[in-house]
């Protein structure tokens, strides 16, 4: 599939003047599923591709050669699917406002619902796995919208689930730098990055601004990032689901460095690109995309493109 010519060359003229690399090469697009119903929160995992589709209420998998379904419950509406230490599976639902369990052959499993203080989940968005068995996760609160009651959890290797930040904006994306000393999250309807300093206990503090992606593109309007992925250089992968198939930068990955510094663009033809997974070595990236941006069954794809 080719992207649109002139959007492709008039952003090629963007990256330019932003002393970034080129935008990838839409021909070299592979389509894995020309039919998912809002793809979302993707991980590889043992010789598998593991993404949600939201308005499949399940979880779907692609291992090479087909798509099939893992994992499926009415009314959870997952946005992320990642798996445990122990083998098992867990999936934000963000329209029960749970944590999913799974178990390793798809069966599910009690879910969570609170945290130990009793703290509830609304809108579970994202998963960040740490180096102690544990993994922090969003909930975006009432958003989108004026509210700014997102939040962080921390899930403990002993399942011991606690609250580790609040008031975020839209809290969305998340991933643990390699170093395990930072957590980056998105709040969306900021269009930004935060950052925290990791403590003992998976604790957060420090909280500042890592990156304004309307600062970083300046294109008279708003970007929304949405999921966020890193590689073995720290770079980061920012996908974003804009409100108008016709925004001028619609369909664009940016990818950063540490410092907030615009590296490349991956672009692709779907308008939405909420979120990615990269292959083992690194040289693919699996991108979830939507082609229906406001309303069910949120038809999109999900494309292979070398990370180039």
């Amino acid at each position: 599939m080719k992207a649109d010519p002139p959007r492709t060359c008039l952003f090629g003229l963007l990256v330019v003047l932003a002393g970034a690399a080129p935008c990838a090469r839409a021909d070299d697009l592979e389509v894995l599923n020309d039919a998912a119903h809002f793809a979302e929160g993707p991980i590889w995992y043992h010789g598998k591709l593991y993404y949600v589709e939201y308005d499949r209420n399940s979880v779907t998998t692609w291992d090479g050669a087909r798509n099939a379904v893992f994992w499926s419950k009415q009314g959870c509406g997952p946005s992320a699917v990642i798996p445990t230490a122990r083998g098992e599976f867990l999936t934000t639902c963000y329209d029960s406002g749970s944590i999913g369990r799974i178990s390793a052959d798809g069966k599910d499993l009690p879910p969570y619902t609170h945290d130990k203080d009793g703290n509830p989940f609304v809108g579970p968005n994202d998963f960040a796995p740490d180096r102690h068995g544990g993994m922090y996760f969003t909930c975006s609160g009432t958003a989108p919208g004026p509210a700014i009651d997102g939040k962080i959890f921390y899930i403990a290797a002993d399942d011991t689930i606690s609250q580790k930040a609040t008031d975020i904006h839209s809290a969305n994306g998340i991933v643990v730098s390699n170093d395990g000393k930072t957590l980056y999250a998105i709040e969306t309807e900021d269009h930004r990055l935060i950052q925290f300093k990791i403590g003992p206990g998976g604790s957060l503090s420090e909280r500042r601004v890592f990156l304004d992606l309307d600062e970083l593109t300046h294109i008279g309007g708003h970007i929304y990032p949405d999921g966020v992925k890193i590689d073995s250089k720290g770079h980061l992968y920012i996908g974003q689901n804009p409100r108008d198939v016709q925004a001028p930068l619609a369909g664009t990955i940016f990818v950063v460095d540490d410092t907030g510094k615009l590296l490349r663009t991956l672009k692709l033809p779907s308008p939405g690109v909420p979120n990615l997974a990269l292959s083992p070595d690194e040289k693919t990236v699996y991108v979830m995309a939507l082609d229906q941006l406001d309303k069910p069954p949120y038809h999109g794809k999900v494309y292979a493109i070398p990370n180039r």
